[in-house]
């Protein structure tokens, strides 16, 4: 099994119950494989997925790390809808990124190595991240509110010069932690 791969499968009814659709890499519509978009449970097998509520991996995200969800509100759903998923892209297990307040990495500036439940007790000012540097090998999951609660966007080994490239809507990051992979 490659770095970026590892299995999920999701299943139509609650506590694994229904018809079920396995995957093991990107899958951009459920509906090409013949399965709908009502998921109510889901197993990830191994690795770490990112998860989308519409086709093509677009809108809401939702991390689904090594383990068991028998109903769509243990991944902090509102509904049961899923269009797309893809692994996340691991390289590693080191973790670090610089968080910038102002676009295309200028303003003040601060380092991460490790999970952050509150990102304004490490000396931010703002409560806006706007630019991104991911150095690491690990991917990051950052959270609108802090101590990991809200909406979530999921960033990876890479450069992001605004909010907009992580698919926010605004540029409110509030806490951050690191993505565990687990096989």
């Amino acid at each position: 099994m490659s770095q970026y791969s590892g299995k999920i499968v999701f299943y139509e009814g609650k506590c694994f119950t229904g018809r079920k659709l396995e995957i093991c890499g990107d899958c951009d519509n459920f509906q090409d494989r013949s399965f709908m978009n009502r998921v109510n449970s889901i197993r990830v097998e191994s690795g770490a997925f990112i998860c989308f509520d519409h086709p093509d991996f677009k809108g809401q995200q939702y991390i689904l790390e090594h383990g068991e969800y028998p109903e769509y509100q243990r991944w902090n759903a509102h509904n049961d809808h899923m269009g797309s998923c893809r692994p996340i892209r691991m390289h590693g297990e080191h973790y670090r990124m610089e968080l910038f307040e102002e676009p295309n990495f200028s303003g003040q500036c601060v380092e991460l190595c490790d999970d952050c439940p509150f990102l304004q007790g490490r000396g931010l000012t703002k409560n806006c991240i706007n630019s991104i540097r991911v150095y690491g090998d690990g991917a990051w999951a950052m959270y609108e509110e802090p101590n990991f609660r809200g909406r979530m966007y999921i960033v990876e080994r890479g450069n992001y010069c605004s909010h907009m490239e992580w698919q926010a809507e605004n540029p409110n990051i509030q806490s951050i932690r690191r993505v565990a992979n687990y096989f």
